[in-house]
């Protein structure tokens, strides 16, 4: 049994970390830390898991007793709480905030994209979990960045699920104004822009082409859906099969062949990609679950891979039909 600490336990990721947790035949959740929430039962907070566990949080850390732990965190946390606090060096780490995804001599994370770094993640102490809208864009465009076809500007458009913005309500979350409505929010400066250039250039072994995301909010829960504009003149043809063989042994990333839409993955660890062309451009869409994929489902996934097991182990989930 994986014996395992979560840290930052109140929010969205760690309700949907715990669910996946302590269904997983091979975890053992040992302790969920919440300073906040000490002594209250989990389903105080994630009323979902009601009849699935009587744990409670606590203010406590016993690292000695896990063999890894998850940071729940808000950006910038993970690295202060480091700062602070010691955790044994046999104890593997799975950050899911921003804090150590880009590659710096400081630190030995590693960015946690299994189609793209698995034999890494394998032997790694240290995880930085990829953020939500970029697992989502560069699952989009990481074979057509191994074909060496981001040589110009692409235009990405990504819209997502108001979980992504986490359990606070604030002004551009709570229900009244988000339903029925849209909106965009931090266009082409988005902090996610970073490591998805960093993976395509790992991919492609340079990048000067600029990536121009708009990102948007939707009047809906959970998903995200991205579009890419990538110019190139090689026919779909070709484009298709270097697709599907880049995902050929992908546990959960699947290219198809027809249309792809939000609900195929809701609620499952799935992406799913797809590519039309129109003239000299290449129209790449490509869904996720922010929450799963896009957070703890990866996360999950990574922990598999870095303990040797099968990485579908605890994520076969199935999307609603409706």
């Amino acid at each position: 049994m994986i014996r395992i600490g979560i840290l930052g336990g109140a929010g969205y990721t760690a309700g949907e970390l715990i669910r996946l947790l302590i269904n997983h035949p091979d975890a053992e959740l040992v302790f969920v830390n919440s300073s906040s929430n000490a002594g209250n039962l989990l389903t105080d907070v994630h009323e979902g898991l009601y009849g699935e566990t009587s744990m409670r949080f606590t203010d406590a850390m016993p690292f000695d007793e896990v063999d890894v732990v998850f940071f729940c965190f808000g950006h910038g946390k993970s690295q202060a709480f480091l700062q602070e606090h010691t955790i044994p060096d046999h104890v593997r780490i799975i950050d899911l905030a921003q804090d150590f995804r880009i590659a710096a001599p400081d630190h030995d994370y590693v960015y946690g994209l299994p189609e793209l770094n698995r034999e890494a993640i394998t032997t790694a102490r240290h995880i930085a979990n990829p953020g939500c809208f970029a697992t989502c864009i560069q699952l989009g465009l990481l074979p057509a960045a191994k074909m060496g076809l981001i040589t110009s500007d692409v235009s990405v458009n990504a819209i997502t699920g108001s979980t992504g913005a986490g359990q606070k309500p604030t002004a551009t979350t709570h229900f009244s104004w988000r339903n029925n409505n849209l909106s965009i929010y931090k266009a082409f400066s988005h902090q996610h822009i970073a490591e998805i250039r960093q993976s395509l250039a790992q991919a492609q072994g340079h990048l000067e082409a600029a990536i121009d995301f708009i990102p948007y909010r939707g009047d809906f829960a959970r998903g995200i859906f991205a579009t890419e504009v990538v110019h190139t003149d090689a026919d779909i043809e070709t484009i298709e099969a270097a697709y599907r063989d880049f995902y050929r042994d992908a546990a959960f990333t699947h290219y198809v062949d027809k249309a792809i839409d939000l609900k195929q993955v809701v609620n499952t660890n799935k992406a799913l990609v797809h590519c039309d062309k129109y003239g000299d451009k290449l129209l790449i869409t490509c869904c996720i679950d922010n929450l799963l994929k896009g957070a703890v489902g990866q996360a999950v996934q990574n922990m598999n891979l870095m303990f040797g097991l099968d990485e579908r182990t605890g994520l076969r989930l199935k999307p609603s039909a409706f």
